[in-house]
């Protein structure tokens, strides 16, 4: 495989990974175990165990229970500010095995893909947070693992087009979190702001 193809195949799972790390190896392990994907590169065959996809997939189900509960949601995500980037890094190495130099380059740049990306859905995820009905929860959890599976597949499949794909939507994403903490910010301003006097 060419060393630019297998990168790009990594960093589209980091990725994944900054949104899911439980999600991405269950996703991953499980269509590379019933042959949907594949051959898998380096050393994530390791993923297709069904001892290993079977216990991501259940960690990845907690973590979907979790994100419904608006304030368990962003604890959540708060604590796998140390859980993702690493997680995303060692699969980033893990599809570079064999190739020294590639896995430590694919190591850097999944890590740091992994955490903007969860950097950018903790700050998502906080913002909704502030909405006390549960569908926008439920919808954003739906979404997420939509992308997951969508991703799982498509960085085999078409591995460039996915990471482009992937980057347009961290960026998009980007953008949306901070119109929406903009609009929050100024909702809680105004909430607090002192009332103006009549005729002033």
């Amino acid at each position: 495989m060419e060393p630019l193809t297998a990168l790009a195949q990594a960093l589209g799972l980091a990725f994944a990974s900054g949104i899911s790390a439980y999600a991405a190896a269950a996703f991953v392990g499980l269509a590379g175990h019933l042959g949907w994907i594949g051959p898998l590169p380096g050393a994530l065959g390791l993923l297709t165990d069904p001892w290993v996809f079977g216990t991501a997939g259940a960690l990845a189900l907690v973590e979907a229970l979790a994100m419904l509960v608006p304030g368990i949601a962003t604890a959540w995500e708060a604590i796998h500010t140390a859980i993702r980037p690493f997680a995303a890094a060692a699969l980033a190495v893990l599809a570079t095995w064999g190739e020294p130099r590639l896995a430590v380059v694919a190591a850097l740049l999944g890590g740091a893909l992994g955490l903007a990306t969860h950097a950018t859905k903790l700050g998502l995820r906080a913002t909704i947070d502030t909405s006390p009905e549960p569908v926008t929860n439920a919808a954003a959890t739906t979404g997420e693992l939509g992308v997951v599976a969508a991703l799982a597949w498509a960085i085999w499949a078409h591995p460039w087009i996915a990471l482009a794909a992937a980057l347009v939507l961290l960026t998009a994403l980007l953008y949306v979190v901070r119109a929406l903490w903009r609009t929050v910010a100024r909702a809680i301003a105004a909430l607090f702001s002192p009332p103006t006097a009549p005729g002033s």
